[in-house]
């Protein structure tokens, strides 16, 4: 007789076949710029992971770094070192390994504020829609009140009320963490109005009010059983917010108020090329930016593709 108790492998086998037999599968594979653009993403996440192995050079290592270097263009100009493919700034750093490790902060700064995000606004706009009255009108007049400024105004007052509770010595120090709060912080209020609708029309189905009626808690029906199903929408808005987090990150460090010079994200780098654009040297702060701009858009174009692909009445 056929043994046919389910192993882990076969599960996963099972998973598989019918992700790569569904819709939003098949979605991909009909959109060549949704190919590419998840292709443009994934190069970046690899040289964000494996960027000390793969870069040409250590661009931070002082050690490594020679100041008759500096300032060399790309290797196919005149006078371009072969050793340097996008030249090197002003301290002789290698721009190509400074984009490599700068891509790296980058990401994970965007990363780690979406997720500050998510888990704030989801957790909020669960609270809000399932409990209402006097909470739910609270969290979103505060919601209301923040949408009411550019998201990019809130990350400057929350960078700028954190940087003045700390010594000199811990802005230095914490310079990721003030940043991560202050994005983090400023984008949480789609995710809440978000979850909120969903969670609004989730309480009023009957599996909720058979939960109620066999005494099920209601926080365990608000976390167990709607939570997973208002979480549809969340990964369309985290992939857009990742974006958005990215451009807010390179903003702040481009204004001063972001990662000291000394830190290898793109907006540092853009900043740092920017005092010798007119002066001929370009190429410091040129591929920075477009390094930025088509991570951005591939990422974005992965989020609109997300979007229309989980959209069911567009399939």
């Amino acid at each position: 007789m056929a043994d046919t108790r389910m192993t882990p492998t076969t599960g996963i086998a099972d998973s598989l076949r019918r992700f790569f037999d569904g819709d939003i599968w098949h979605s991909f594979k009909r959109s060549p710029v949704t190919m590419l653009a998840a292709f443009v993403t994934f190069i970046y996440f690899f040289l964000a992971v494996f960027g000390p192995l793969v870069a040409p050079h250590n661009p931070f290592d002082l050690a490594s770094i020679s100041i008759l270097d500096s300032s060399l263009p790309p290797a196919w100009l005149e006078l371009g070192d072969p050793r340097y493919l996008l030249g090197t700034d002003i301290q002789g750093r290698d721009v190509l390994s400074a984009i490599i490790y700068g891509a790296r902060v980058s990401l994970l700064i965007g990363f780690a504020s979406v997720i500050l995000s998510l888990v704030l606004g989801v957790g909020l706009g669960l609270i809000s829609g399932f409990v209402g009255g006097s909470i739910d009108a609270f969290i979103m007049r505060v919601a209301e009140i923040q949408l009411t400024f550019p998201a990019i105004l809130i990350a400057l007052l929350i960078n700028g009320v954190l940087r003045g509770a700390m010594d000199v010595q811990d802005q230095a120090d914490l310079a990721y963490t003030v940043l991560i709060l202050s994005i983090g912080l400023s984008n949480w209020v789609q995710y809440a109005r978000t979850v909120r609708g969903s969670t609004m029309v989730e309480r009023n189905k009957e599996y909720v009010q058979a939960a109620h009626v066999i005494g099920i808690h209601p926080t365990l029906i608000m976390w167990r059983h709607i939570l997973p199903n208002v979480l549809g929408p969340v990964l369309v808005i985290a992939t857009i917010q990742l974006a958005l987090a990215i451009i807010a990150e390179a903003t702040l460090s481009f204004l001063g108020v972001g990662l000291p010079p000394t830190e290898p994200s793109l907006g540092t780098l853009i900043r740092v090329g920017n005092d010798y654009l007119f002066s001929g040297e370009w190429w410091i702060t040129i591929f920075p930016g477009a390094a930025l701009a088509v991570l951005v858009l591939a990422v974005n174009l992965l989020g609109d593709w997300l979007r229309d692909a989980l959209n069911p009445k567009l399939r």
